[in-house]
């Protein structure tokens, strides 16, 4: 079983930019497919983006597409979140998850993160 931890998130104005860092122990990296989600209050956990195991494949849901990079060090056993051109609409905590099955592109990750909150003021 992996156990994930997330860091890097905090306030940033709208416009600026943010690298969330996921930090895996346990099994073999390698061996998961990794993703990222986010759940602002008062909403439903919501699927961002997802990256391959070997890391050459990646998918993002259209609000994301463009602004955000999903990215993985398997030697380091860490995936990241670049987050660009920041929103207020982007307000959520941020969470990272991992499957063993291949279909990083879609959202029925098993392993999560505690989460960390990324806060953009306007």
């Amino acid at each position: 079983q992996v156990q994930l931890v997330e860091s890097g998130g905090g306030l940033v104005q709208t416009g600026g930019s943010l690298r969330l860092s996921c930090a895996a122990s346990g099994r073999t990296f390698s061996s998961y497919a990794m993703g990222w989600f986010r759940q602002a209050p008062g909403k439903e956990r919501q699927f961002l983006a997802g990256i391959s195991r070997s890391g050459d494949m990646t998918y993002y849901v259209d609000s994301v597409k463009g602004r955000f990079t999903i990215s993985r060090d398997n030697a380091k056993k860490t995936v990241y979140l670049q987050m660009n051109s920041l929103k207020p609409e982007d307000t959520a905590v941020y969470y990272c998850a991992a499957k063993t099955r291949s279909t990083y592109y879609t959202s029925d990750y098993d392993y999560w993160g505690q989460g960390t909150q990324v806060t953009v003021s306007s």
